[in-house]
């Protein structure tokens, strides 16, 4: 804000895919932030206006680059719709080109991130906060909580692409790419400079989207965590050190939640799990970006909400048209059936009215609260509707029909039906009578559970099988009725696979997948429902998209595009 050119440079910057914006010099030539702020709320209202992007970063494009390429989810396409031009299934083969959206809105949203976090960082940076009866660790929090937010958004884009351009002010335009290594070692002296001077989280506080030290803890830790995969160099013992200290609680009070849906229900900022999360209430920055994306048109019967669905992401099958498991035929994906029959998460999903629901999947029959049957309004045209962990075209199976039994079904992307796949209800989804939850629950971004599973692997691949069967166990027992776990991780099970196992049902759906894969090196040498693996490790890291390079011809594509 400290002239007219200043803003026209950093909304050129903010508006990567749109042009330049002229901004009214008239006004803004006489704006500093001297003149800007007048009151604690102004401040406030600078250090949130990066996690408002925050917010929708954390959910579309960045959540189904994650997801839809690995073993989890898919978008079958359903008869005539969800095709797509191919492009569901480019993800999921694996053959995506330059030139697609998702990737292209992971590379800007990264990079507006970066660039909204420098903008507050800049106008805060000249105040004096005790013009506002704040104090000078007040203003290290905020401007730390910035940093710490510019190092979130490299850390993302240093998993999808590899080096960045790295901006430390909003002056430079054309910047090169970095190395992997000059990205790390940025996101990493970032982090260790915020972390002492972030606020620690005190017993019973609630979470409200400001970043702590335990957060910013934790993201040096997942850096270290993923570093074989983004430096080629295993970090696991520095990983290792700091999600001790969380679970001791060096870094903030906290703890796992008693029940499974604690860190996920309406008032889940009340969780002593959640370590960062990005705050959502109804009509107000709502988590709700998902509910289309996963519910089928009818749904809305279901939830008794008036909300509709566009009926397109569903879990990868666990079972084949015939209905035998998947399970001998690969090792990954077939999400659904990983989960032991009496894990209260595995019940269907019903809202119970007061706040309280159970279950977090849609499968079977689809009915009311009531009992009354919902029907279909494609294949299944009036008639009800039954939702499959199967993939195929059950609707053209019967005398004088295409297929004369499911034995004769394919099971591919290009086969679903209105029915197919098992829905995930992760986020609960109050009735129209209880509307005011809607969307009250928030979206957490980081809890304990995650530590505890680092640290668990982190044991493991420096030793420690028992130590690391423990950790996952005291996760895995809430979910269980009077916590009796009938498949508990032992020193004998627990192997690469039952690994991948225990982060795929603690944090299905949770945008992290991929990002798991790659660091077991599963991603692209593994098979799962419909995918052969491709043994092409450029696919490890997306390409720099058409459009960057089109706005900046000094960026260099990644090997392999």
């Amino acid at each position: 804000m400290k002239t007219t050119i200043k803003i026209t440079i950093t909304a050129c910057f903010l508006a990567v895919f749109a042009g330049c914006i002229k901004l009214e010099q008239e006004f803004y030539s006489q704006v500093t932030p001297q003149t800007f702020f007048q009151s604690e709320k102004d401040i406030l209202a600078a250090v949130n206006r990066p996690f408002t992007h925050a917010r929708w970063y954390m959910g579309e494009d960045r959540w189904r680059l994650q997801e839809y390429t690995a073993d989890n989810f898919a978008i079958t396409t359903k008869g005539r719709h969800w095709y797509n031009g191919g492009e569901n299934e480019r993800y999921h083969y694996h053959r995506w080109t330059v030139d697609e959206g998702w990737i292209w809105g992971a590379w800007r949203g990264t990079l507006m991130g970066v660039a909204l976090a420098l903008d507050a960082k800049t106008d805060l940076e000249p105040l004096d906060y005790s013009r506002f009866a704040l104090t000078d660790e007040d203003k290290a929090a905020h401007l730390n909580q910035l940093n710490t937010l510019v190092a979130y958004f490299y850390m993302r884009g240093l998993d999808y692409f590899g080096g960045m351009p790295i901006f430390t002010t909003l002056e430079g335009e054309n910047l090169p790419r970095s190395t992997d290594q000059e990205l790390f070692s940025h996101i990493e002296s970032i982090l260790q400079e915020a972390i002492p001077l972030l606020n620690k989280k005190e017993g019973g506080e609630p979470e409200q989207g400001a970043i702590r030290q335990a957060a910013a803890v934790a993201m040096l830790a997942q850096l270290y965590f993923n570093a074989e995969a983004y430096i080629g160099r295993p970090m696991y013992q520095e990983s290792l050190e700091l999600a001790q200290g969380i679970v001791d609680g060096q870094y903030g009070v906290y703890a796992l939640d008693a029940s499974w849906n604690g860190p996920h229900g309406f008032n889940n900022d009340r969780s002593p799990e959640i370590i960062w999360s990005i705050p959502s209430a109804f009509n107000r920055l709502q988590y709700d970006w998902f509910y289309a994306d996963f519910y089928h048109y009818n749904s809305r019967l279901y939830f008794n909400q008036d909300m509709g669905g566009n009926n397109g992401a569903h879990l990868t099958p666990s079972r084949r048209p015939d209905s035998t498991l998947y399970r001998s035929a690969f090792n990954l994906g077939a999400p659904y059936e990983k989960f032991s029959d009496g894990d209260l998460r595995k019940r269907p999903y019903r809202f119970l009215g007061n706040g309280n629901y159970e279950g977090m999947f849609i499968n079977g029959p689809h009915t009311t609260s009531a009992g009354a049957v919902i029907v279909g309004g494609e294949e299944y045209n009036n008639q009800p509707l039954v939702f499959r962990d199967q993939v195929g075209r059950f609707s053209e199976v019967g005398p004088g029909r295409r297929f004369g039994s499911v034995n004769e079904l394919t099971s591919r992307m290009a086969d679903g039906e209105e029915n197919t796949g098992v829905r995930l209800v992760k986020v609960p989804i109050p009735t129209l009578a209880e509307n005011t939850l809607r969307w009250g629950a928030d979206n957490p971004v980081i809890r304990l559970a995650e530590i505890y599973y680092m640290l668990a692997e982190c044991k493991w691949r420096l030793g420690d099988q028992a130590g690391a069967a423990t950790l996952i166990n005291e996760v895995r027992k809430r979910n269980f009725p009077n916590q009796v776990d009938p498949n508990p991780v032992t020193v004998a099970n627990l192997d690469k696979y039952r690994f991948l196992d225990e982060w795929s049902i603690e944090f299905l759906g949770e945008g992290r997948r991929r990002t798991d894969l790659i660091r077991w090196d599963a991603f692209t040498t593994e098979s799962w429902w419909d995918h052969q693996p491709s043994n092409s490790n450029h696919l490890k890291r997306f390409p720099v998209p058409t459009e960057a390079i089109a706005g900046n011809n000094s960026l260099e594509q990644n090997p392999g595009y």
